[in-house]
């Protein structure tokens, strides 16, 4: 697959040339260039993000940017890492190798768009997938990331509504980036996870994928008064 060494179970692959931190191999095992990457990819779309929640252009919001900086890194973590560790999860649990990789230019991808255009295009890396896997299989995986932003969205959403006016607007602002980011990889083109849900099972991508959108009009409107 994709000139990459498949295995058909997660417990055969050779761990050796970068063994996982930790001692164990059951669970969920994290290489040390799988860390790396993660951190880079966390500390991008937190920048990103900040810079797209300001006023234009972010240079010239410097206070701005720094003021909203720790609610995007919080966002991130509950969004973005949440989604990429759903997806090794779901991956490692069928038996593949799942390990998280960072894309050079999705990172400048991203950083751009949020600071030229206010919109993040959010796709630092994915979490990469080696083995036998069909298709079937596959858009489980995929569906998982999705899937978790939607029911964190939700949850946060519902959070906002019952707390104090900081919690609140915290609450708000991390069901906005959840479900922004599963309206995002739920487009089905490319390498994003709508397209294997797609391929997979049109009624249940459709299903997710509309529901989504629907929230995320819904936060827009709510955003816009």
């Amino acid at each position: 697959m994709n000139g990459r060494k498949t295995y058909s179970s997660f417990q055969d692959i050779p761990f050796d040339h970068d063994a996982p931190v930790g001692s164990t191999r059951t669970g969920m095992g994290f290489s040390r260039i799988e860390i790396a990457h993660i951190l880079i990819a966390v500390a991008v779309l937190t920048l990103s993000f900040s810079f797209a929640f300001v006023d234009y252009p972010p240079f010239n919001h410097l206070d701005q940017i720094i003021s909203v900086l720790p609610f995007s890194f919080i966002a991130i973590i509950t969004a973005f890492l949440c989604h990429e560790m759903a997806h090794k999860y779901v991956g490692q649990r069928m038996g593949y190798w799942s390990e998280f990789r960072m894309y050079p230019l999705g990172l400048v991808l991203s950083l751009l768009s949020g600071l030229l255009f206010g919109v993040v295009f959010a796709a630092p890396g994915a979490v990469e997938i080696s083995g036998n896997a069909d298709q079937n299989e596959m858009g489980k995986i995929s569906l998982s990331g999705p899937l978790t932003n939607v029911v964190l969205g939700f949850l946060f959403f519902n959070l906002s509504m019952v707390s104090s006016d900081l919690i609140g607007t915290i609450c708000f602002y991390l069901a906005y980036i959840n479900i922004y980011l599963a309206v995002f990889n739920l487009i089905p083109f490319g390498p994003l996870d709508g397209a294997k849900v797609f391929r997979w099972n049109k009624a249940v991508w459709g299903i997710l994928f509309g529901i989504s959108v629907l929230v995320l009009l819904f936060l827009l409107k709510i955003i816009s008064y």
